[in-house]
């Protein structure tokens, strides 16, 4: 006989934050996930809570985090919230024994990730982290050069994200990214894990800043709205990472590229081509799965089957490091 399906009881923590319903949409992958039931949400503001519940079946709803965890007791933990809130709750479920995904950055600078860092290493803990860029068409193709060594010695790695302006926050109930104190910074707090996560995951070395500097010009905001990072790896690869919230409409102004000496790989505008001597290939790739819900997916199955993180609090922590370097060398450069 075969055994019946195991459903996956999983509880949202801090929906406040945008990611739950746009962007990464996480709510909305996991109730399209079979064996998933989203038993639980929580935030602080009842209004907005149910208002998020609403959109995604309504289950139940609850203004105390530690009071939806004992009422529910769920098998997996999904963690939003304000910067300033995330060190604090990792802390809450470490704690408590739960297995859970939380959000980027995870605080609001590396001090505070270092010390969750060390207590789920110390309890053997599972905290995915969904740096969904590695799940892309070109973290994969780029990889799969590098591993046949089509690239020569390494030069360069750029990386581009410039996403919407900042009243998309307030329109999603997310103003507080526009303050510094509860966002730890703006766009580079925001969407530099992104960029030195790719350059620290393609070179699979650790990196250092050596230059930066950001830009408050296009929104007037208390926050940066544009930032622009170079960086190096142990070995001398060089990396350019720029971040912003600064494209006029819904969408992205981005690109990624790796660069040595036999070839140059690029994705940009949809099109992802490879340059050597011998001329340019263009390669297809087929429309796949959303990234977030790759990333989701793939962090649940890793903690069914016992195994760690596909991405964790580790990797987490060596992209904030690099933040928190560009922040500082920025200020010394102003």
């Amino acid at each position: 006989m075969e055994k019946a399906p195991v459903t996956i009881r999983i509880a949202a923590v801090k929906v406040s934050h945008w990611h739950a319903l746009n962007d990464a949409a996480y709510l909305r992958h996991l109730v399209a996930m079979p064996d998933v039931k989203l038993v639980a949400l929580q935030d602080s503001d009842p209004a907005l809570v149910a208002k998020r519940a609403a959109e995604v079946g309504s289950p139940a709803t609850f203004t105390d985090y530690r009071a939806m965890l004992a009422a529910t007791r769920p098998d997996f933990v999904v963690a939003l919230g304000r910067h300033r809130q995330m060190a604090a709750i990792a802390h809450d479920l470490l704690d408590q024994g739960y297995p859970f995904l939380m959000e980027k950055p995870m605080g609001i600078n590396a001090v505070e990730l270092e010390a969750v860092a060390a207590k789920a290493a110390r309890l053997g803990a599972f905290i995915a982290v969904p740096l969904a860029q590695r799940y892309g068409p070109f973290a994969a193709r780029a990889r799969a050069l590098l591993a046949a060594g089509r690239f020569g010695p390494l030069s360069h790695i750029y990386v581009r994200i410039n996403r919407p302006g900042p009243a998309r926050y307030a329109a999603w109930d997310c103003a507080w990214m526009l303050d510094p104190a509860e966002a730890g910074g703006g766009c580079l707090r925001n969407l530099g894990s992104h960029g030195f996560d790719m350059f620290l995951h393609l070179t699979g070395e650790e990196a250092r800043v050596t230059g930066a500097q950001l830009s408050r010009r296009a929104h007037e905001r208390a926050v940066e709205d544009y930032a622009s990072v170079v960086l190096r790896s142990a070995s001398g690869v060089l990396g350019t990472v720029e971040v912003g919230n600064g494209f006029p409409r819904d969408g992205t102004d981005g690109e990624w590229k790796i660069a040595g000496r036999d070839a140059i790989l690029t994705l940009k505008d949809g099109v992802m081509k490879l340059a050597t001597a011998a001329g340019d290939e263009t390669f297809s790739h087929d429309s796949v799965a959303p990234l977030y819900f790759t990333a989701l997916r793939d962090a649940i199955d890793h903690w069914q089957r016992g195994a760690l993180p596909p991405i964790g609090v580790h990797d987490c922590l060596r992209a904030v490091r690099l933040i928190d370097q560009a922040y500082a060398c920025a200020e010394i450069a102003r």
